[in-house]
Formats: C-alpha cells, structure tokens, sequence
C-alpha cells in the first residue's frame, strides 16, 4: 500500500533558530543588567523600557500596515522589543517621555523599514534612534542621576522612586527646589574628560564617590551583569566570539600604553571598560548579524575598529563616550570589509 505525502520544497528539516528564539535569549541576556540597573539608578530605567517598547510596536504596526504585510509574523519575532529595550539601556532613566518616541520613529521607520525591513538594514536601528535623540537633544540626554549609593547626600534624590519618576517622565519638570540640579550629575565618563580637559590629575579626578574600583560606582557592577548576560549569549552561540573579545581587548591594549607612559592624564584601561557602554556594545548591540560583519575575520576587524572609534572620541572627541558612533561608522564600512575578508572557497 502507498501513501503520498504533501512536502513543500527542501530543505525538510525545520531550523533550530527561529528569529523569534534568538531575540528571546537577548532580552533574556539583558535581564541581569537591567535588574542591576535599575538597583543602582531606580526604577526609571524600567519606564523607559516600558515607553521604547511601546512607541517601537505602534510604529512597526503602523509601517507594517501601510506596507501591506501581515502583522503578527513581524511582531512576534521581538526584534522591535530588542530595539527598543537597548535604546532605553542607552538614555537617562529620568529622560523625557517624547525622547523615546522620537528614537523609535526613527530606528523603526527610517532605520528598519525604511532599508526593507528586518535582515535588510545597513545601520543598527537602535544606534541610529540613540544618536538622533543624542544631537538632536543634548540637555535632556545628559541628565543623568547618580547611583542610589550617593543618595544620603541628597534628599530629593532620595524620594525619586517609581511614582516620582513617572511624574519627571511625562511632565518634564522636577518637583524639587533645586530643579534638575538637585538630583543628577555627571557621568564618571564626562566627569573624567572635563576633569583632564580642565588640567586636573586623573588619580585627583577619581578621589570622590562617584567612582568605584575601576569604573563608575554602580556602573562597573552593571557593565558586569551585562558581561554575564554576555557570556550567555556565548555559550548558546546565539554570538560569535570574535566581536566582544577584539572590542574589550582592543579597548584594554590601545590604552594600557597611554596609561603606562602617563597615569595622571590617562585613565586606566579597566575604567574606560567598565564605564559607559564598552560592555553592553561589545555583547549586545556591535554583535548585531545583519548590520555587522559576517566573516570571523570581518568581526574581529569590526570589533576592532569599534573599540579605536570609541577611545579616539572618548578622548579628542565632543561626547564622553562614543559607543553608539563607532558602531554606525563601522556599520557603513562592515560591507567593504566583508569583502575583502571572504573565506576562501574550498578548492579554491
């Protein structure tokens, strides 16, 4: 007896990733840091979370409508959730309500869908909507709060748990005397560059509160869990290795020399690593699949030339850290480089 079965075409085998899996062991990934986040800094980075994701799954439902494709394919993959939560990982926790909503308009819109949609963007749609809102915005950018460690120095800051901080979020005022000044500062990053910049000794610039064992108070403890959640990331292999290792190496070796020839006016290497977003670019937004490189020897170049970007603006540059930049550049240069870094074919 015969019996005919209906196949579509091969391949038969049904893939063990899905778009879908692999954005779930990101967000998955990012839970430790932003736990440790919002330990630190307040639960104002989880509003934030909560905006981006919002502004980012109206504005892929509307693209998506005004396309003509189906929504829910797109929807549930959660690469528009991804976006949005390492854009909001990215600004103030106090920031604006309307910063996410300009972010997302243009990560989604002009740097997703605007290219063809998801697998077709040149530039990473997360970066693009930072450094939009970054230039665009620069004073609401750079109110950023202290860790809560600091915060028995300040009464105001200490009364800025969820409901205070969903009032700052959506009325853009602070209901302090002081203002905006009452309750936030400098990030460790922009208080080094001022400080060098000013003539001051890097060991004099350190000797206050706001800095840790080697990064920022709280901050190194986040870059931490990020690096954790990281190296999950590894050993799913839902990355290659390749980026993370050239960026954080490069980062620590370009700068052990300056630091070694003149400590007083060069941080050392472990500060610049675990301040800012060295940590959670080098795992989670440089490691981007379809903006990024795709040959092994293409991401070691890729995490390369992110890690030189960032400490050349970091140092002569306008922006105290210069993560999401470099990622964009090297975004632009990531096809040229594929290219000239193809594996030999076998035979060949």
């Amino acid at each position: 007896m015969t019996r005919n079965f209906r196949t579509s075409g091969a391949p038969h085998m049904p893939p063990q990733n899905t778009i879908a899996k692999v954005m779930l062991q990101v967000l998955l990934a990012l839970v430790p840091g932003v736990l440790a986040y919002s330990w630190f800094f307040g639960p104002g980075i989880l509003i934030q979370i909560i905006l981006a994701t919002l502004f980012a799954l109206l504005f892929e439902a509307i693209i998506l409508r005004w396309r003509g494709r189906p929504l829910k394919p797109f929807i549930n993959d959660y690469s528009a959730v991804v976006t949005a939560v390492l854009f909001a990982l990215c600004i103030p926790p106090l920031a604006p309500w309307w910063i996410s909503c300009i972010a997302m308009l243009f990560a989604i819109v002009f740097a997703k869908h605007l290219y063809g949609g998801l697998g077709q963007n040149v530039f990473n749609p997360a970066m693009v909507g930072y450094v939009v809102v970054l230039i665009s915005f620069p004073q609401a950018m750079t109110s950023w709060l202290p860790p809560l460690a600091l915060a028995q120095q300040s009464p105001e800051l200490m009364s800025v748990g969820l409901l205070a901080s969903l009032k700052i979020i959506f009325s853009g005022t602070v209901p302090f005397a002081g203002g905006w000044d009452a309750i936030t500062q400098a990030t460790p990053l922009d208080t080094l560059k001022t400080g060098i910049e000013a003539g001051r000794m890097v060991p004099e610039i350190r000797n206050t509160p706001l800095f840790g064992d080697y990064g920022g108070m709280g901050w190194e403890w986040v870059a931490n869990w990020f690096a954790l959640g990281g190296i999950y990331l590894l050993y799913k292999r839902t990355i290659s290795w390749q980026v993370p290792v050239a960026m954080i190496a490069t980062t620590v070796l370009l700068s052990l020399p300056f630091w070694l020839a003149d400590p007083d006016s060069n941080p050392f290497p472990l500060q610049h690593v675990f301040s800012g977003a060295i940590v959670l670019g080098a795992f989670f937004i440089a490691t981007d699949p379809v903006s990024g490189c795709v040959s092994n020897r293409g991401r070691l170049i890729f995490g390369v030339g992110v890690a030189v970007i960032t400490l050349v603006i970091r140092r002569w540059g306008g922006y105290p850290d210069g993560v999401a930049f470099a990622v964009l550049l090297m975004n632009m240069a990531a096809p040229l480089i594929d290219r000239y870094t193809r594996p030999r074919m076998y035979g060949e």
